[in-house]
């Protein structure tokens, strides 16, 4: 009805003739349109977001309207570690955890996880950059052999200029850890981490943008098999995840976002460094 009508869930909720007109009604449905479409955001990157639309507005104000609105997140759920580290391949100490980031291209962070179709099981490997969160190589397929990290490494490296002293850091699995793969490391001369014996923390990053995927893509979708699931993780990750969704550690941007506005100040650097 509301759709049809061409007016807010909130106004239709509110509408009384003899009442005096909401003045936070335009709020109010920009607000709710916001939460419909990213359920998981909470008031500060709704607010965020409501900025970047254009509106002049404080996070105690978005949080009432929140609350009498009963506009809630999507409720998380635990995370199924899918690690195997009972091998005997050759494993690497931890070099992430004492890195300064500064910019993008010094640590890449790799992980796996499954998602459940409605007749099976797939998994998913992915390569995000540290310092933009930005997800550069993905890859989904049946089963977790090395084929499946090593095409989402290769995606990686397709995308990105690849500088001295880059380290990919994932756990100890033997995905990981397979000749292949550290092999395909070595020789674009990147540097191997891998997270200390049950310390799944070592790699909290990358487990907290598995969880959004779950929260934000997979929980909200019923994949009939895996070509449609491809198609919509694909687009969740190159689409929304990098372009779209707001990142409360890069300063409520995206991660595409993030990454050109430090192009471009890499550049006014350059430049005034050369007019010395």
């Amino acid at each position: 009805m509301v759709e049809l009508g061409r007016i807010s869930r909130s106004g239709f909720y509110r509408f009384d003739e003899g009442a005096k007109p909401d003045r936070d009604m335009d709020l109010r449905d920009a607000i709710q349109r916001i939460a419909l479409e990213w359920p998981s955001y909470g008031r500060p990157r709704i607010t965020a977001e409501l900025r970047r639309r254009g509106w002049t507005v404080n996070a105690k104000r978005v949080h009432r309207l929140l609350r009498e609105d009963n506009l809630l997140c999507v409720r998380k759920r635990k995370f199924v570690v899918t690690t195997d580290s009972n091998h005997g391949r050759k494993v690497y100490p931890n070099l992430a955890r004492d890195m300064v980031l500064t910019g993008m291209d010094q640590l890449w962070r790799a992980d796996i996880t499954y998602i459940r179709l409605r007749e099976e099981f797939v998994f998913l490997a992915v390569i995000l950059d540290a310092f933009s969160r930005r997800v550069i190589g993905w890859a989904l397929d049946r089963n977790m052999e090395d084929g499946l990290t090593l095409t989402a490494l290769r995606m990686a490296l397709s995308r990105r200029s690849i500088q001295p002293g880059l380290v990919h850091h994932s756990d100890r699995g033997s995905q990981y850890a397979s000749n292949d793969y550290t092999d395909l490391l070595k020789a674009n001369q990147i540097d191997i981490s891998m997270s200390r014996k049950g310390n799944p923390w070592d790699n909290a990053a990358c487990e907290s943008f598995m969880k959004t995927l779950k929260y934000e893509e997979v929980l909200r979708n019923e994949y009939r098999d895996l070509a449609e699931a491809r198609a919509s993780i694909r687009e969740f990750l190159e689409k929304v995840y990098n372009q779209k969704r707001l990142h409360s550690a890069l300063g409520y941007l995206p991660p595409v976002e993030f990454e050109a506005q430090l192009a471009a100040q890499n550049m006014e650097a350059a430049a005034r460094q050369l007019a010395l």
